[in-house]
């Protein structure tokens, strides 16, 4: 393609995407992060804590196997954090947004962590074993070091 070319035109999807879910992300009510927050459909989500972006997450009900719907997600991710915070999640916000289409969560989420780069999905905390025992790695992830994992002692 000629990029001299005056008729020519590119279409940046991926920051239209982005332009909008950040806007739209900012825009909504934050809410704690307890059982049974969300809603019984997909979308993408995204975790605070002490007011700070942490993570982003989808749950599509069509296109992963689980089928999870955010409700279920979210109820994980409460699971996960009550256990390594004795059950004080005070700290924790999430707000998220749902879709006419599964295609637009899959896609928003990709542009959102490309765009925003949440500390916790470079290192570990959705559904993948985090830092150590991790196959192939001894690191540990920033989510291990705020808030360790029960050692085999306790």
């Amino acid at each position: 393609m000629d990029d001299s070319d005056p008729h020519h035109f590119t279409f940046d999807l991926d920051a239209g995407i982005r332009a909008q879910l950040v806007e739209h992300l900012e825009t909504t009510p934050k809410l704690a992060l307890e059982k049974g927050v969300g809603p019984l459909e997909s979308g993408l989500y995204a975790i605070f804590l002490d007011g700070d972006l942490v993570y982003i997450g989808k749950a599509t009900k069509t296109f992963t196997k689980s089928g999870r719907t955010l409700r279920a997600r979210l109820g994980e991710h409460v699971g996960k954090l009550s256990a390594r915070t004795g059950g004080d999640l005070s700290r924790f916000q999430v707000t998220y947004a749902t879709f006419d289409s599964d295609w637009w969560v899959v896609a928003g989420e990709v542009a959102l962590i490309r765009h925003l780069s949440p500390p916790w999905n470079d290192s570990g905390f959705g559904s993948k074993t985090p830092g150590v025992g991790r196959p192939g790695t001894n690191r540990v992830s920033d989510f291990d070091r705020l808030f360790p994992p029960p050692s085999d002692d306790d």
